[in-house]
């Protein structure tokens, strides 16, 4: 069943709209959960704290960078890790992108990508997996999907570079769930040293 088409979540401003239920993406437009492909929760779940949770720039991901295949996006809640602003901005829109650190005791609702190794590879592009980003498998926190089901194999994109550590504003990160980004992106402040999250790289 279609449940909304790319046009209702914009991908702009950073870090874009996105529905507040799971879904499965696939000709520009959202989809029950019921029509995920066989063997889903098999693939490698990667939390989408950013930009990628949004079906325009999963459209964006086809259309750019060759993504293929129904992508299936799990709402779900993170304990333990924050969402934040980080220090650098964004070279192709100047806005500011977001970045994940530990938090203990904040709950987020973010999503979780179920990926093919295929899709993982476009992730790697995207996210500069090596310069800007590390794709690591998380240690801190706990990620469980809506339907209750904790995750005890997540991985994410940390920043591994300055400018996607977070960005302190006396002293502090600033969560993106409550600062948008018109304001986050005229911020000013120090880059954080680390995110703080225990990790392997992968």
């Amino acid at each position: 069943m279609k449940l909304f088409t790319d046009a209702e979540y914009p991908a702009d401003p950073y870090p874009g709209a996105r529905p507040d239920h799971s879904f499965v993406h696939f000709d520009g437009a959202g989809h029950s959960l019921d029509t995920a492909p066989d063997g889903w929760r098999e693939r490698q779940a990667v939390l989408a704290y950013g930009s990628n949770a949004c079906p325009s720039k999963i459209t964006w991901l086809r259309e750019e960078l060759g993504l293929q295949g129904p992508v299936v996006v799990v709402r779900a809640r993170s304990v333990g890790l924050a969402a934040v602003w980080a220090s650098g901005l964004r070279v192709r829109d100047g806005q500011r992108p977001t970045t994940l650190v530990a938090m203990p005791g904040v709950v987020e609702w973010h999503a979780v990508w179920f990926a093919t190794p295929e899709q993982i590879e476009v992730l790697d592009v995207c996210e500069a997996r090596g310069s800007r980003h590390h794709l690591s498998r998380l240690h801190t926190g706990t990620i469980t999907l809506e339907d209750g089901t904790e995750l005890d194999d997540v991985c994410a994109y940390v920043g591994a570079t300055d400018v996607r550590f977070p960005l302190l504003v006396d002293g502090v990160p600033v969560r993106v769930a409550e600062v948008p980004q018109c304001e986050a992106v005229g911020l000013e402040g120090s880059p954080g040293t680390s995110h703080g999250i225990e990790i392997t790289l992968l």
